[in-house]
């Protein structure tokens, strides 16, 4: 597979929780997580970005909106389906002065209304565009309103985004050679699962949450008895002030053949 590599990073709790709880968007934060975030002395997000020197970024349609939400009704769309369901690279956009990266988020379903398209509220984003990952179950009346904002988007897979095929297309077309997801759980154990992972990264932040419904790390189904759990190589741990801890790890690749 002719992929880009693929580095996640996550901060959790000691008990493997990314957020306090499930009732906000994982990119909106809560109070109650900035209260045990709030200390360290790295910010391993920019030592990554300055190291691995990403292309682009990747998160989840669940970091934008809860499950349980309806997003806004779309217009119904009248034209032609089949041209919607071809990439969606304008010239404009992909050619423009100024490109740093793509903020990339997978939206199979169709769920998210974006806000932020090439403006982003926090400096340090200057330069980078969304792109979104499709499918070919992807409501038309979504694929129009991206058309209609002019917001990139690729096609991979059926009933949901192929993420293989997608970081296929993103590298090919694109010339994306590095990924850093710091999706959530679901997306996250899916590109474990498939072996689409090449480094994981954990800033482990001093307090326990708990939660049966609280986001964790990896989300994933239970293995069946012929799969073997994804070892790790460890590359470095190291204490912060604060009481966090940088866990770095690089993916075993023959764990990976054997348990997907």
């Amino acid at each position: 597979m002719n992929r880009p590599a693929v580095i996640v990073l996550n901060s959790a709790s000691v008990d493997g929780k990314i957020a306090v709880s499930a009732d906000k968007p994982l990119l909106y934060g809560d109070e109650r997580w900035k209260a045990i975030e709030d200390s360290g002395d790295i910010d391993v997000f920019e030592w990554l970005k300055a190291t691995h020197r990403p292309q682009a970024t990747l998160e989840g349609s669940g970091s934008f909106v809860r499950q349980q939400d309806d997003p806004a009704p779309l217009a119904p769309y009248e034209g032609d389906c089949k041209q919607l369901y071809r990439d969606f690279l304008p010239e404009s956009v992909v050619n423009r002065a100024g490109h740093r990266g793509w903020f990339t988020a997978v939206d199979g379903r169709g769920r998210v209304r974006w806000v932020y398209k090439d403006e982003f509220p926090d400096p340090a984003w200057q330069g980078w565009h969304l792109l979104v990952l499709v499918c070919r179950h992807t409501p038309v009346e979504y694929l129009a309103y991206l058309r209609r904002e002019g917001v990139p988007y690729l096609v991979a897979g059926t009933e949901r985004v192929n993420l293989g095929a997608a970081l296929e297309k993103m590298k090919a077309q694109l010339a994306v050679k590095c990924v850093l997801s710091t999706a959530g759980g679901i997306l996250n154990g899916a590109l474990l699962r498939q072996g689409l992972v090449d480094e994981i990264n954990i800033d482990v932040l001093p307090a326990i949450i708990g939660g049966y419904a609280t986001p964790s790390l990896f989300t994933m189904p239970e293995l069946n008895y012929d799969e073997r759990p994804v070892r790790l190589k460890l590359i470095s741990a190291q204490a912060q002030t604060g009481g966090r801890v940088w866990l770095r790890y690089q993916v075993d690749r023959a764990s990976t053949t054997e348990a997907t």
